[in-house]
């Protein structure tokens, strides 16, 4: 029987026998090595209170789902030029090792102009080494913002493209063999106004960049036969979601089914992620995902994604660790996380601060072992429980009445059971749920509407 080259490399891939590293400078099979995702992202939220300036780094399965490392606290963070980094790209090079490069700026003085950019080297994104402040251009009081990186076949040679100013808005482009050695600046990308954030994706003989037009604040895409600076043609229409939005991040799916573009939007609140889909990346045709079906990392702003094999997840993984706190998604409300606010247990759409207040301990439950209970990582000793059916996040007095009043059982979702729903220990009729925003154990059932059984389901996640 026939087997397409396509099945054979998977197939090899999964044996073990072909790594990310062999197969990276195979024409469109560089994902048959990789089945998992990694993110380099930076961090803010709307009063600033979750900043970081420092490389964070996260890792999902799907490309959906996202677990930050380290706590989602920085994994390094640039000890020169104006020691912060913003908008950090990862990229996996010919040789299979990835280098990260990211914008010179710590903060949101956008008019501190830089003409260089921060870069590291990685094996396997288990550490960061060879760090590098590098010169891209020579333009006076002109930015070096949001790069990104594409292997150019026919020139033999890396391309770094990056936002900058050179009598207007433009995309500049320097060649390097090893991100070493950069050589002189050159125009990119000038449609003729002002354009910011690119991304570029090589599939195939098309070379694929999207980009925020300032003139319109929308996202497009363009495309170009050869990659060559000056050759791109843009060929959808604008997207955005939310009043504003920025910082386009295309990625094709692992598994060749599609791709995902993302969106990091600042308005009506800051750091907050959106994502558009397609089966056809050369149509014009994206399609905006439900927020149920995706949990950027927390805080994450203006990152890049990267395919990465199992065998690095893992070692991405053990080396840098998973979060020790959860916290609670809403089902029908997907935007929503549980938290606490002036004691009471609600729901809120996330972006907010203190961020904190979304972040729980989940710890065995303190009247059943084989429950669990919520402890709050920013009010430690305070634990959810419910007080004449309203949830409260109070301190634990030691009382058999707390420690029952605070154990819930995890059972299937009631309106989803890939989902969480939480049983009360000590009124196990009742579940956790939201109404008008504010949490409360209700008796509930698989016979309970629709609008109830969703309101008392959850993802449990990072």
């Amino acid at each position: 029987m026939a087997i397409s080259r396509r099945a054979l490399i998977k197939a090899v891939a999964a044996s073990g026998a072909l790594t990310a590293a062999s197969v990276a400078g195979l024409p469109g099979v560089a994902w048959a090595a990789n089945t998992a995702y990694a993110m380099a992202y930076f961090t803010e939220t709307p009063s600033f209170q979750g900043a970081d300036y420092g490389l964070h780094l996260a890792v999902s399965r799907d490309g959906l789902n996202w677990t930050p490392l380290n706590q989602n606290n920085p994994v390094v963070t640039p000890t020169q030029g104006q020691l912060g980094l913003r908008d950090p790209f990862v990229f996996r090079k010919q040789d299979g090792t990835f280098v990260v490069l990211a914008t010179d700026l710590k903060g949101t003085n956008f008019g501190l102009n830089s003409q260089y950019l921060h870069m590291w080297d990685s094996t396997n994104l288990t550490n960061l080494t060879g760090y590098r402040r590098i010169r891209m251009h020579t333009l006076p009081n002109s930015h070096t913002w949001a790069p990104t990186a594409f292997w150019d076949a026919a020139r033999g040679q890396y391309a770094i493209v990056y936002s900058c100013n050179s009598g207007g808005d433009v995309l500049m482009v320097n060649y390097t063999s090893d991100f070493v050695n950069i050589g002189p600046q050159q125009v990119f990308f000038s449609p003729g106004f002002g354009v910011l954030d690119g991304d570029v994706v090589v599939d195939g003989s098309t070379t694929y960049l999207y980009y925020k037009n300032l003139s319109t604040g929308l996202l497009h895409g363009a495309r170009s036969s050869t990659g060559a600076p000056n050759s791109f043609t843009t060929y959808t229409s604008g997207l955005r979601m939310g009043n504003a939005i920025e910082a386009p991040l295309l990625v094709k799916n692992n598994d060749g089914s599609g791709w995902r573009l993302w969106g990091d939007s600042f308005s009506p609140v800051n750091a907050d992620y959106y994502i558009w889909s397609t089966s056809n990346i050369a149509g014009n045709s994206w399609t905006a995902l439900n927020q149920r079906d995706y949990t950027p990392p927390l805080n994450a702003k203006h990152g890049s994604v990267v395919g990465i094999s199992d065998a690095e997840y893992n070692a991405m993984v053990s080396r840098w660790g998973t979060p020790n706190w959860v916290r609670l998604k809403s089902s029908n409300l997907p935007d929503y996380f549980v938290r606490h606010s002036n004691g009471v247990g609600r729901i809120d759409p996330f972006p907010f601060d203190p961020y904190q207040d979304q972040l729980w301990r989940m710890v065995a439950g303190l009247s059943d072992s084989a429950g669990v209970s919520f402890e709050s990582v920013n009010r430690p000793g305070n634990f959810l429980r419910h007080s004449n059916y309203a949830i409260r996040l109070d301190p634990n007095d030691g009382s058999a009445t707390f420690r029952a009043d605070a154990t819930f059982h995890r059972t299937a979702g009631l309106a989803d059971a890939a989902w969480t729903s939480l049983r009360s220990a000590n009124f196990p009729d009742r579940y956790l749920r939201h109404a008008g925003n504010v949490l409360r154990i209700d008796p509930l059932s698989a016979g309970s509407s629709v609008t109830d059984r969703q309101d008392a389901t959850f993802r449990i996640t990072p």
